[in-house]
């Protein structure tokens, strides 16, 4: 499931992944909440936590997470993936070159750290 976090800069749209994510919540959630921050900032940047309680995607989910923003990609400009997983951190890292916008991993008890780079000029 993924829940939209609250309490940040307007200009960080902010996510948590928790149990399993699965397709509908890419659909209902995640990509209304990034095309409406992209209409009101004309660019954005992303917060997405993937905790202790993160167990995996479905398989239709990890196809729309390797497809989310596509068509607006241009418009990210700083990624930040906050998560101990080490196979998340490791396909971040292998796939970091085909993304535009500026991504970084931090480990979960960095977060705050995670939200500092996002603002950052």
């Amino acid at each position: 499931m993924i829940t939209m976090l609250t309490g940040l800069p307007d200009t960080i749209v902010g996510f948590e992944a928790t149990g399993k994510v699965e397709v509908a919540d890419y659909k209902e959630k995640l990509e209304p909440a990034l095309s409406k921050a992209i209409a009101e900032h004309g660019a954005i940047r992303v917060l997405y936590v993937l905790g202790e309680e993160f167990s995996g995607y479905s398989a239709g989910a990890l196809w729309e997470d390797a497809m989310v923003g596509t068509k607006d990609f241009s418009k990210w400009e700083r990624i930040a993936v906050v998560s101990d997983t080490e196979w998340v951190k490791a396909g971040i890292q292998a796939f970091a070159w085909a993304v535009p916008a500026r991504i970084r991993t931090f480990p979960v008890s960095e977060r705050d750290a995670a939200v500092a780079w996002l603002v950052e000029p």
